[in-house]
């Protein structure tokens, strides 16, 4: 095991929180969220859970933190791809969008966990960070939307809603368990092929339309 430094400043925990993401992006990525436990990832850290303990409570406060990066990371591509004055026509928003949402499709994907367990074991200063980021985001599509399309400014929170339901919908019930592949193999059952950048390009057309109309 590697020797562990205990974090002494602002800094330094940050950067071990860091580690610790990374590790359970790294898991993620290749192991469904059952199998993730403090101890996995504290073996991969080279740590014990007593120093793990230093930083967490519980794995689900590591996933939303993980969240709230993804979260950020999609809000800021959808900023920046969408600059004022860009004058796109709406197919060329939905292309831009869809292209994003593609890009992020782990925020989906973790997404899917949400409300149904990350939340439900963290603490309610945990969630008070994260809704902080997430209205925040939301505020600044809600000035950015009305600016580049006609777009109502209580119209963007549904739309925004809207598209991120169905990007959960998508990723996750086409993509990630292999229980359920095997089951419908065993059945003969095909499951359908899903080009999920093009099925989000329609699908953001279509709220953007209904939006404005």
């Amino acid at each position: 095991m590697q020797e562990f430094i205990r974090a002494r400043s602002p800094e330094q925990k940050e950067q071990r929180l860091s580690q610790i993401k990374d590790v359970v992006k790294h898991q993620f990525a290749s192991h469904p969220y059952h199998e993730i436990t403090l101890t996995t990832i504290a073996e991969e850290l080279g740590w014990s859970r007593a120093n793990l303990y230093k930083y967490v409570s519980t794995k689900e406060e590591i996933f939303l933190l993980l969240t709230a990066d993804e979260c950020s990371a999609y809000y800021d591509a959808l900023l920046t791809a969408l600059p004022i004055g860009c004058e796109f026509s709406i197919p060329t928003i939905a292309e831009v969008w869809a292209g994003i949402a593609n890009a992020h499709k782990e925020f989906f994907r973790l997404s899917d966990l949400l409300s149904t367990i990350i939340e439900t074991n963290v603490t309610v200063e945990r969630l008070k960070d994260f809704k902080r980021c997430y209205y925040d985001c939301l505020a600044k599509m809600q000035e950015r939307l009305p600016q580049i399309m006609s777009l109502e400014r209580d119209a963007v929170e549904p739309l925004m809603l809207a598209i991120y339901y169905h990007a959960i919908g998508y990723v996750n019930g086409f993509c990630s368990n292999p229980l359920v592949a095997e089951a419908l193999e065993q059945l003969n059952i095909q499951r359908p092929q899903i080009d999920f950048r093009s099925e989000m390009g329609d699908f953001i057309s279509m709220c953007l339309t209904h939006y404005i109309e």
